[in-house]
């Protein structure tokens, strides 16, 4: 694939990641959670459509005809919604944490961590359209 294609999905990604980062961003993953479950309380399907990220991987993956590639950032973006879902149910519907997890939970994040997967996934995105 082109040169031009492959950053346009590159740039494409970014800006989707960045936007699921600014709604998500906290100063601990407590904080985080609380202002996904206020999507989530309203409705899990609107909760997931705030993952844009999540259905540019399955895009991704039909594209590029299954590439390993564009499967294990799919993987990775299911596995990063699913575990917020778990999270979330396990601390705001069940109220069923342990005192580690409890701590874990409110233990600042640094100002870099949110950022994570706009570095990451770009990498699976350029290997899949070589």
């Amino acid at each position: 694939m082109e040169l031009g294609t492959v950053l346009t999905y590159i740039v494409l990604y970014i800006l989707l990641e960045l936007y699921e980062v600014e709604w998500q961003k906290a100063h601990t993953i407590m904080g985080m959670l609380a202002r996904m479950y206020q999507w989530y309380q309203k409705s899990a399907f609107l909760f997931l459509l705030m993952h844009p990220t999540l259905y540019f991987g399955i895009y991704f993956v039909m594209l590029t005809h299954f590439n390993g590639y564009a499967v294990a950032l799919l993987s990775f973006k299911a596995a990063d919604v699913l575990t917020k879902m778990f999270l979330i149910k396990k601390v705001f519907i069940d109220q069923s944490l342990d005192k580690e997890m409890q701590e874990a939970l409110f233990t600042p994040i640094g100002s870099v961590l949110p950022y994570i997967g706009i570095v990451l996934y770009p990498f699976f995105i350029f290997m899949a359209l070589q």
